[in-house]
């Protein structure tokens, strides 16, 4: 069998015709064209693929700016509102302040009122017993011009708005 193997192999080859010079420059003018045509799909292919490289990373950063932007605007915001409770807190307690302290002159001018009128009910005491019935008639206008004195006094401590109702 191999014998005849080896006369079928050279059939085979009897077979073939063989190729010519120019046969064999335009078979590798051809080769050559491919390889070049195959060089510059390759790169063709390697452009393409930088410049989507390029506008990822560039579509990247973008959005890297665009959320540093919105992290920068809610900040903003943030400390805006802050700003404003802040206000708002600090107008809270200054009215109250306010209020404690009208709240104590409040306090203060009724108690002033209510010594002036203890002092003016004093006075008038003071001026009652004072006129009992006297031998003389300048005694009773002394007791009378004492009490005036001593009631003018009374008001003049509290105020004018002591003895108003």
């Amino acid at each position: 069998m191999s014998l005849c193997g080896s006369a079928v192999a050279a059939g085979a080859q009897e077979a073939k015709p063989a190729l010519s010079g120019d046969d064999l420059t335009s078979v590798s003018e051809r080769i050559r064209q491919t390889g070049e045509k195959m060089r510059e799909d390759l790169k063709q292919a390697r452009a393409r693929l930088e410049a989507e490289k390029a506008q990822e990373a560039e579509r990247r950063r973008q959005e890297e700016l665009a959320r540093q932007q919105a992290l920068k605007e809610k900040q903003q915001r943030e400390a805006q509102l802050a700003a404003q409770e802040r206000a708002r807190r600090e107008a809270a307690a200054e009215a109250e302040r306010q209020r404690q302290a009208a709240l104590r002159a409040k306090q203060l001018e009724a108690q002033k009122e209510q010594e002036a009128r203890a002092r003016a009910a004093e006075a008038l005491q003071a001026a009652r017993a004072s006129s009992a019935p006297r031998a003389f008639a300048d005694d009773r206008q002394s007791a009378k011009a004492r009490a005036a004195e001593a009631l003018r006094k009374a008001r003049a401590s509290a105020g004018p708005k002591a003895f108003t109702e």
